[in-house]
């Protein structure tokens, strides 16, 4: 085990530039109908009485409608890019199980991962990875995405969401659960050589 600064990192044998597989990811946010998202949107507004200090005010209908309007284009935007972050995770914890593959398939490697751990769990070597050869993201956070999709089978339709979780809790929870899932890792916590490793970042989203 190589020790470089406070980070441990597995020795493997050999010099030899392993390739795994290509990470596979949507970047674009892909929803089903987004003239749906928008309506779910407006029907949030209705339900979470986000209007409410609005119509005290008394404003005319017509500055009314648009802060309405203005309301529901930006929940639809912290819907989309719960989207994009969720799409990520999805793809990565997708790679992470083709790479496990991989790894026991190569004498070299076989013995590098640990066997005991399931599903997936104390994986985050692999996160530290992509984050060790500086994979562009387009500003995604890379644990908050894979906590997404720890905490998310699915993404949810914007229905299922109340304002508070868009607005203030989901800087929070995809992050704890993360946190939570790295912590599954038995010490001492060993991260990958990126040297060591290549591999490609195909966007998948339609052009």
């Amino acid at each position: 085990m190589e020790i470089v600064g406070g980070r441990r990192f597995v020795e493997i044998p050999g010099n030899k530039l392993h390739e795994l597989p290509p990470l596979l990811v949507k970047v674009a946010p892909e929803v089903p109908r987004l003239d749906l998202v928008m309506h779910m949107a407006q029907n949030l507004i209705e339900q979470e009485e986000l209007l409410h200090s609005l119509e005290s005010m008394a404003l005319d209908p017509m500055e009314l409608d648009r802060r309405r309007m203005d309301l529901a284009v930006n929940l639809v935007d912290r819907y989309m890019l719960f989207i994009a972050q969720w799409q990520w995770g999805d793809s990565i914890v997708e790679w992470i199980r083709q790479c496990e593959t991989t790894f026991d398939t190569r004498l070299e490697l076989r013995n590098v991962l640990k066997h005991d751990i399931w599903p997936h769990a104390g994986r985050s070597s692999f996160v530290q990875l992509l984050g060790d050869k500086h994979v562009e993201t387009g500003g995604v956070a890379l644990p908050k995405a894979v906590g997404m999709r720890l905490t998310f089978r699915q993404p949810p339709p914007l229905r299922c969401f109340s304002n508070q979780f868009l607005f203030y809790l989901d800087s929070t929870v995809g992050t704890s659960a993360y946190d939570k899932w790295s912590a599954m890792t038995g010490e001492p916590v060993s991260a990958l050589p990126p040297e060591r490793f290549h591999f490609d970042v195909i966007n998948m989203s339609v052009s």
